[in-house]
């Protein structure tokens, strides 16, 4: 099978994608925004061919790109993983004939108030919502809901851009910041109370293969608008012995059949509170911050290369032990500026050591980005255990254990 990659260059894991295509026997092209040069000869090796373009989000060039692909043979699939290039790799795969998921599909995965809509038709609970690009409107909808509301682009993924309002002078604000009326078209959701959590999965032609099921701690919005708080997502190993995951299950698999997901990565936000589980968003792509690579650890098994198999073959080869709970905690800095050093992370770091996964902690003198700037920002660490109450209790520790000095 001859399998064109969008982008695996950037960000670094994108190159675990080309990297399991090959161990499942594809013929693999890559189309980048780098010159072929500055591939590194281990990414090189997993490309049998590579096409630079201006941008992998600008259609024309990717169209372009394609139709030259296959002017010298055939393809099979054209696959993205990033949410910003799903739409346009869509748009350029119906028009080249080329199997894979949907411009409805992508279109309604991307935008987040049609995607309610239609999950509603389909009986799936969730916030309600509208979108829009007016002012009055906007108003309308807080009279109607009532407060607290959140305003978020149309197209973002998970927290980013997103503000939550508690009354009308938050909400002015937040247009304003938005650029609703001045062109801008929002999404404004009704704020559901509760916890937050992720489900993932696997489909092969809309059937579930592989699932697994993501907590965050606390919710996103608020972890990436507080400083003091270390935020952590804990991918759980009770998956299967669980029946409080019976209802997300079935939940994910009528949004992947209400959506038409065929064969694919998803990624599914939820919220479970005293309105019930409703649903939030999801991407026809793999969750980002590395969350694959804690199913990998937790599940003792490639989820790279199982994911390239179902693409490749329609088939599973891999299955998940189940065997731990793998969690990240994300350190913030004291203060923006540059890092000085850390305080209790050698302690941390001994008294854990044999559940490390791994760690990311840029030395002192480096620049601090943001809080915003999402969970693999700044610092962080990566740990795993067989019980996942265990693993809560480690990665909170190290919470309250780490301080990253900074100013």
């Amino acid at each position: 099978m001859h399998v064109i990659f969008v982008e695996p260059a950037f960000p670094r894991n994108q190159r675990e994608f080309p990297r399991a295509l090959k161990t499942v026997g594809a013929r693999v092209t890559g189309i980048g925004e780098a010159p072929a040069d500055a591939l590194d000869s281990e990414l090189k090796g997993w490309l049998d061919d590579y096409v630079q373009v201006r941008s992998v989000v600008h259609e024309p060039s990717m169209l372009d790109a394609v139709r030259h692909v296959q002017s010298k043979g055939w393809v099979d699939r054209l696959e993205a993983t990033v949410e910003a290039h799903i739409l346009p790799t869509a748009r350029v795969r119906e028009q080249c004939g080329i199997p894979g998921t949907t411009e409805r599909t992508a279109f309604l995965c991307r935008d987040k108030p049609a995607m309610k809509e239609a999950l509603r038709e389909a009986g799936v609970p969730c916030a309600q919502s509208t979108g829009t690009d007016s002012p009055d409107e906007v108003r309308d909808f807080a009279r109607r809901v009532g407060y607290p509301i959140i305003l978020k682009p149309r197209d973002g993924a998970g927290a980013a851009g997103a503000t939550r309002c508690d009354d009308d002078a938050q909400l002015e604000a937040a247009m304003d910041e938005l650029h609703v009326g001045r062109g801008a078209s929002i999404a404004a959701e009704e704020f559901i109370e509760g916890h937050e959590g992720f489900y993932d999965t696997l489909t092969v032609n809309g059937q579930v293969a592989h699932e697994f099921v993501t907590h965050y701690y606390p919710g996103v919005l608020e972890a990436m608008r507080t400083r003091w708080i270390s935020p952590q997502f804990i991918a759980t190993n009770r998956v299967d012995a669980a029946e409080a995951y019976d209802e997300v299950k079935a939940m994910g698999k009528r949004v992947i059949q209400a959506l038409g997901i065929g064969t694919s990565a998803t990624h599914m936000e939820w919220f479970f509170g005293p309105k019930g589980l409703k649903f939030s968003e999801i991407g026809c792509r793999p969750p980002g911050v590395g969350a694959w690579d804690l199913y990998c650890h937790s599940n003792e098994m490639d989820v790279y290369a199982e994911w390239a198999h179902l693409l490749v073959h329609g088939c599973t080869r891999q299955r998940p032990s189940r065997g731990f709970a793998a969690g990240l905690i994300n350190l913030r800095p004291t203060a923006d500026g540059r890092i000085q050093g850390y305080h209790g992370l050698d302690q941390v770091l001994h008294r854990y050591g044999a559940h490390l996964i791994d760690h990311h902690l840029p030395p002192a003198g480096s620049r601090t980005q943001p809080v915003e700037a999402g969970y693999m920002a700044n610092a962080w660490i990566r740990m795993k255990a067989r019980d996942y109450d265990e693993l809560r209790g480690i990665l909170d520790d190290v919470g309250r254990s780490v301080q990253v000095i900074a100013g």
